[in-house]
C-alpha cells in the first residue's frame, strides 16, 4: 500500500496532520501497537507519546490486579481530557529533566481539580488508579534514549494502592509494543532470576510468589529476594525453533537493557545517577541478575550487556555464565536438596547413599536439578518418572544398572526418557508419550504404583505416580503438583496442572524432595507433614543454586577492584575462579546441611514450644517482617488447640520462621553496624574459599559489603545453633537489642570454644536423636551465658571488649571447675549426663557439653573479679558457699528443670534462674571491696549474724523442695525473700 485516504467521521483533527500520519506509520512498523487506545489521539488531542505512557501505565495496573478493562479506561480518559492532560503534566513535572521547576504540588492541585469533575464512580477509580502509579514512580527512562526501546518504571510498591500482597520494597515496570516485563525487590541489596513467562496476563502474580520464595530461600546469603520475569509479544511459531529463540533472546536483552537504563552506577567509588533520569530516590546501585525458567543460558548476554554499559559489577552482574559457576555442571541445587533427603531419612535410620529407597518424580535426566539429583546415590530405585513429553515406568529396577543408564542419558547433550534403553527396563515397564489416548499397566506397574486400574489416561496415571507407595518423591521440574484438600486449583495458580494436581492428604510417600520451586503448595506441605510425612520447604531444599549465585558475586566484587587497580588480569581471574569450584560448593552445602540440622532441632522441641512460637509470630507480625496469610501460618487458637492436643509446629512452618528470624537479626546485625566490628573479622574470610583468603586477604577486607556478609553469616549461625526461639526470648527477658545478643553471642562462642564442640557433635558417631539432643542442651546452656553477658555489658559493647575484660577469669575458673562444684550443681551435671548418655551419645562427648551448665555464673563471677580486683577462685567459693546455705543452688537448678509451655511462665523462669546468680553476686559486690577484701570471712560472718532469718528462709526453701511439683510461683516467692534477706 503506498497511499491512503484517513477519515475520521464527526471528529475535528489537529492541525498537524502529521501526528496522526506518524502514528499509524508506528503501527504499521510494529513501533507502536494497535488498540483503543489510540483512540485518544483523535478524540483527546493527545501527543502519541503520552498515549504510550497510558497503555504502560494500564498494562501495568491490568498485572497489578486492576479489574476494568482496556476500553473502559480509554472511555474514562476520553470522558475526561482535562484529568488526562493533568496526568500527563504531573508524570512530566516529576521526571522530565528539562523541566528545572517541579512545582508537583501544583500539578497534584490541578488532577484534584479535573477529579472533582468526574461524576461516574468507574471513572474515578480508574483515573486514582493511575495516578496512583504516577505519584509512585521515583524513576522512569521516559525522556532517555533508552526509553525509545523500552519504557521503565520504577516504583515504591507501597504507594500504589491494593497491590496484592506480599508488597515489594520496589519494582520496575518494563513495557514495549515488543516485551512486557516486571522486576520485584524485597529491599536495597536484592537479588533472584529473571524469567521467561508463558504467562502473558498476570505473570505479575506469577513472579510475586516467587519473590516471596526467594526473599525466604535468601535467608542463608547477603541480598534478601528479588524475582523478575519478561513476556515477549512478538514471537514467531514455536515451530520454528531458532527464530523463536532469537526473538525470546532480543526481548531479554531490552528488558535487561530497560532495567539499567534507571540503575546507578559506581564509578571510582562514588554512586552515579543514569543520564536524563531524575532522582526521586537515594542511591540504589546494588543491582544483580540470576537465571531462572527459560533464561539458563542467558547469563553470558546479562553479562555482555552490563559490561557495555560498564556497569560497576562487570560479569558479577549475572551469575553462571561462561565465566561463572555453572550450576548443572556443578549439580549445586541437585545436592543442596539432597542433604535435605538425607536428613528426612537418617532420622529414620536409613542411610540414602547405601540402602536403597523407591522414588518417583517429575522431570527428565536432560534437567539440571532432576538430572543431577537422580545421580547422587547410586542404590536409587526410580520407579517412575514424568516430565511434558513422556512417563517412564519400571516397576523393580535395578539399581546399579539403571544409574549407569542415567548417567548416560545425562551425558547426552539433549535427551528425553524415550532414549532409555529399553531393554534395562524391568518386566511390565516402559516409556509412555503423554500424547497416548490411553495407557495399559502391567499387573508389575499397578503393583508398584498401588493401584488397580488396567489402563489409565496419562494424565490420571501422573497423578497415580504422586500418589504412589514410596520412600521418595523427587521434584525437579516446574509445575504444581500437590495441593491440600482444602485449597481448590484457582487458588494455586498454576492452570496447567490442574488435571494432574492431587491432595496432600492422600500421598503415600515417606518424604519428599523439593529440588523444584513451587512443587508443593505451604497448605499441601503443612498437610503432608501433619500426616507424619518428611518435607521441608523448596526454599529451604533447593537454596544452594542462589547460594552458589551469591558466592559467586561477592567473590567477583572483590576480586574486581583488583583487575581495575591492575593486580589481577581478566584470564587469570577466570582461571582462579575455576579453581575454587569445589570450596564454593562445600561452603554452600554447609548452609544446607546446617538449615536442615536446625529444623530437626527445632521440630524436636514438639507441642510444648507452640506458645511460644505463637509468640514469636506476633513479634514478627508487629515488627512487619511475617505475614501469616502470606506465609500459610494458621491462627493462634488452631496453633494452641494443635498444641493441646500434643502436636508441634511441622517443619514447613518452622522453616517460614526459621528464615524470617535469620532476616530479622540479619537486618538488627546490620543496622547495628555490627558486621564492621574488627573481632568480626574472622567471620568475613570465613565467607570465602580458603585460596581467595589466602591470595586476596586484603580485597576481602575491603569488601563493599563487608557489613552485610558478616552480618548474614552471624544471623545464620546464631539461628541454626541456638534455635528460632531463644534470640528473641532473651530480647523479651532481658530487654536487650536483638544486635546486642549477636554480640553477646560471638563472646559466649569464643569464651567457652563452641565451634570446636558443635564440630565434635557433627562428626560423632551416634543416633541422629542424640546428637540432636546434644544440639539441644548446648543451646540451652548458650543461652544461660549470653544472659549472663548481657547482663555484665552495657548495650552497643562490641565483642572484642567483652572478651578483653573477661577471657581470663573465665580460663581461670574453666580449669577448677570440679573443684568448686558443691552438693546441688554436681547434681543436676549428672541429671544432664544420665539424660544424654541414655539417648545413645558419647560419654567423652556429654561431658564437654555438661561442663558448660558447669560453668554456669562463671560470667558473672568473672566480671565481678575484674571489677573489684579479687580472685576469681576465692568469690566462687564465697559465692557457692552461700547458694548452698541459702538453698539457692537448688532453687537455681530447680528453674533450669522446669519446662512450661506458656511463653510469660518461660521468661519468669529464665529471668528467677538467672536472678538466683544475680542477689549473690550483687551481695559480693557490696561487701567484699578493697585489695584486703576476703569473700570467704565475708559469708561465714554474715551467715553468722543472720543465723535466724538465714533459719527462716532455709524453712521456706525446704519447704518448697518437699513440693510434689516445686513450681514457677514458688521459685519467685524464693527470690522476693532472698532478695530482702540478702539486702540486709
Amino acid at each position: 500500500m503506498h497511499e491512503f485516504l484517513v477519515e475520521a467521521a464527526g471528529v475535528r483533527l489537529s492541525a498537524d496532520t502529521s501526528v496522526l500520519e506518524n502514528a499509524i506509520q508506528a503501527v504499521l512498523e510494529g513501533k507502536a501497537e494497535n488498540d483503543a487506545f489510540n483512540r485518544l489521539i483523535v478524540d483527546a488531542d493527545m501527543a502519541p507519546a503520552s498515549v504510550v505512557l497510558f497503555r504502560a501505565w494500564f498494562r501495568y495496573l491490568r498485572q497489578a490486579g486492576l479489574t476494568y478493562g482496556l476500553v473502559t479506561v480509554v472511555d474514562a480518559l476520553r470522558r475526561a481530557p482535562k484529568v488526562a492532560a493533568a496526568l500527563i503534566e504531573r508524570f512530566a513535572v516529576a521526571h522530565d529533566p528539562a523541566r528545572k521547576r517541579r512545582d508537583i504540588a501544583a500539578a497534584d492541585a490541578a488532577i484534584d481539580t479535573g477529579l472533582d469533575a468526574v461524576s461516574a464512580i468507574d471513572d474515578d477509580r480508574i483515573l486514582r488508579s493511575l495516578r496512583s502509579v504516577i505519584a509512585a514512580t521515583l524513576r522512569t527512562n521516559a525522556f532517555a534514549p533508552a526509553g525509545q526501546a523500552a519504557l521503565a518504571f520504577k516504583l515504591d510498591s507501597h504507594l500504589v494502592p491494593g497491590l496484592p500482597a506480599p508488597v515489594p520494597w520496589r519494582e520496575i515496570w518494563v513495557y514495549s509494543p515488543r516485551i512486557e516485563g516486571i522486576h520485584l525487590r524485597a529491599g536495597p541489596v536484592a537479588r533472584g532470576g529473571l524469567r521467561w513467562s508463558d504467562r502473558r496476563d498476570d505473570f505479575r502474580t506469577e513472579i510475586l510468589g516467587l519473590m516471596k520464595a526467594q526473599r525466604v530461600k535468601n535467608a542463608v546469603i547477603v541480598p534478601t529476594g528479588a524475582k523478575g520475569g519478561f513476556y515477549p509479544k512478538q514471537l514467531p511459531p514455536a515451530s520454528n525453533r531458532d527464530a523463536w529463540l532469537a526473538e525470546g533472546t532480543e526481548s531479554y536483552r531490552v528488558f535487561i537493557r530497560a532495567l539499567l537504563s534507571i540503575t546507578d552506577n559506581i564509578v571510582e567509588g562514588a554512586v552515579v545517577h543514569p543520564a536524563d533520569v531524575v532522582i526521586h530516590d537515594g542511591d540504589d546501585p546494588y543491582f544483580v541478575v540470576a537465571a531462572d525458567k527459560g533464561t539458563a543460558t542467558f547469563s553470558d548476554v546479562a553479562n555482555a550487556i552490563a559490561l557495555e554499559h560498564h556497569f560497576w559489577l562487570g560479569d558479577a552482574f549475572a551469575s553462571g555464565g561462561s565465566v561463572g559457576y555453572d550450576h548443572k555442571a556443578m549439580g549445586i541445587t541437585a545436592k543442596g536438596a539432597w542433604v535435605s533427603v538425607q536428613r528426612h531419612f537418617a532420622e529414620r535410620g536409613v542411610d540414602v547413599q547405601t540402602q536403597p529407597i523407591r522414588v518417583v518424580g517429575c522431570g527428565d535426566m536432560s534437567g539440571d536439578v532432576f538430572g543431577n539429583g537422580m545421580l547422587l546415590s547410586q542404590t536409587l530405585k526410580i520407579v517412575a518418572a514424568f516430565d511434558h513429553r513422556h512417563i517412564f515406568l519400571d516397576p523393580d529396577p535395578d539399581p546399579a544398572a539403571s544409574w549407569a543408564e542415567r548417567a548416560r542419558m545425562f551425558a547426552l547433550p539433549r535427551s528425553s526418557w524415550a532414549d532409555y534403553d529399553a531393554s534395562l527396563i524391568s518386566k511390565g515397564g516402559g516409556v509412555f508419550p503423554r500424547t497416548d489416548k490411553i495407557i495399559k499397566l502391567s499387573k508389575q506397574v499397578r503393583a508398584a504404583l498401588g493401584i488397580e486400574a488396567s489402563e489409565m489416561e496419562p494424565g490420571a496415571l501422573i497423578s497415580a505416580i504422586l500418589k504412589a507407595p514410596v520412600d521418595l518423591i523427587w521434584f525437579g521440574g516446574i509445575g504444581t503438583y500437590v495441593k491440600a484438600r482444602a485449597e481448590n486449583n484457582i487458588a494455586v495458580g498454576d492452570p496447567a496442572n490442574d488435571r494432574l494436581r492431587v491432595d496432600a492428604e492422600d500421598l503415600r510417600a515417606t518424604a519428599i524432595g523439593e529440588g523444584a520451586n513451587l512443587g508443593v503448595t505451604q497448605a499441601a506441605r503443612i498437610a503432608f507433614s501433619a500426616r507424619g510425612g518428611r518435607i521441608n520447604t523448596d526454599f529451604i531444599d533447593n537454596s544452594a543454586g542462589v547460594d552458589c549465585s551469591d558466592n559467586e558475586v561477592n567473590i567477583k566484587i572483590a576480586l574486581n577492584r583488583e583487575m581495575i587497580e591492575g593486580r589481577l588480569g581478566y584470564d587469570k581471574r577466570n582461571t582462579f575462579l575455576a579453581g575454587m569450584t569445589d570450596d564454593v560448593a562445600h561452603l554452600v552445602l554447609e548452609d544446607n546441611r546446617l538449615q536442615t540440622l536446625a529444623l530437626s532441632i527445632a521440630e524436636s522441641d514438639g507441642a510444648r514450644d507452640v506458645p511460644s512460637y505463637v509468640r514469636l509470630i506476633e513479634i514478627f507480625e508487629a515488627g512487619g517482617s511475617l505475614d501469616r496469610a502470606v506465609e500459610g501460618l494458621a491462627g493462634n487458637d488452631d496453633l494452641l488447640r494443635r498444641a493441646a492436643e500434643g502436636r508441634g509446629l511441622t517443619r514447613p512452618e518452622l522453616a517460614v520462621l526459621l528464615a524470617t528470624a535469620k532476616l530479622a537479626l540479619q537486618a538488627s546485625i546490620e543496622k547495628a553496624g555490627l558486621g564492621l566490628d574488627p573481632e568480626l573479622l574472622p567471620d568475613l574470610h570465613a565467607a570465602f574459599p580458603p585460596a581467595m583468603r589466602k591470595k586476596f586477604g586484603a580485597a576481602i577486607d575491603q569488601h563493599r559489603l563487608r557489613g552485610e556478609i558478616v552480618a548474614t553469616k552471624l544471623a545464620n549461625r546464631i539461628v541454626n545453633r541456638m534455635g528460632v526461639l531463644y534470640p528473641f526470648e532473651l530480647a523479651e527477658e532481658e530487654g536487650a537489642a536483638m544486635s546486642d545478643i549477636a554480640a553477646m553471642f560471638v563472646v559466649a562462642e569464643r569464651l567457652f570454644d563452641l565451634p570446636t564442640l558443635w564440630r565434635e557433635i557433627e562428626t560423632a558417631a551416634m543416633p541422629e536423636n542424640a546428637r540432636i539432643a546434644l544440639f539441644d542442651e548446648v543451646a540451652v546452656a548458650t543461652r544461660s551465658q549470653i544472659a549472663d553477658l548481657l547482663r555484665v555489658t552495657r548495650s552497643g559493647t562490641g565483642p572484642g571488649a567483652a572478651l578483653a575484660r573477661l577471657s581470663k577469669g573465665i580460663a581461670q575458673l574453666d580449669k577448677q571447675t570440679k573443684a568448686l562444684l558443691l552438693e546441688e550443681a554436681s547434681a543436676q551435671s549428672a541429671r544432664i549426663a544420665v539424660t544424654l548418655e541414655t539417648a545413645g551419645a558419647p560419654k567423652k562427648l556429654v561431658q564437654k557439653v555438661v561442663r558448660l551448665f558447669e560453668l554456669d555464673g562463671a560470667v558473672g563471677l568473672a566480671d565481678l573479679g575484674e571489677r573489684l580486683g579479687l580472685n576469681e577462685t576465692v568469690l566462687t567459693r564465697a559465692f557457692t558457699r552461700l547458694g548452698q546455705a541459702l538453698g539457692l543452688d537448688w532453687a537455681q537448678a530447680h528453674a533450669a528443670r522446669i519446662s512450661s509451655s506458656d511463653p510469660w511462665e518461660r521468661l519468669l523462669i529464665a529471668g528467677l534462674a538467672r536472678d538466683f546468680q544475680q542477689l549473690r553476686l550483687e551481695f559480693l559486690g557490696r561487701g567484699a571491696s578493697g585489695s584486703d577484701a576476703d569473700p570467704q570471712a565475708l559469708v561465714e560472718t554474715w551467715l553468722a549474724d543472720n543465723a535466724g532469718r538465714v533459719g527462716q528462709f532455709k524453712a521456706v526453701v525446704d519447704r518448697a523442695r518437699m513440693a510434689p511439683a516445686p513450681n514457677a510461683a514458688m521459685l519467685a516467692q524464693i527470690a522476693g525473700q532472698a532478695r530482702v534477706l540478702l539486702g540486709r
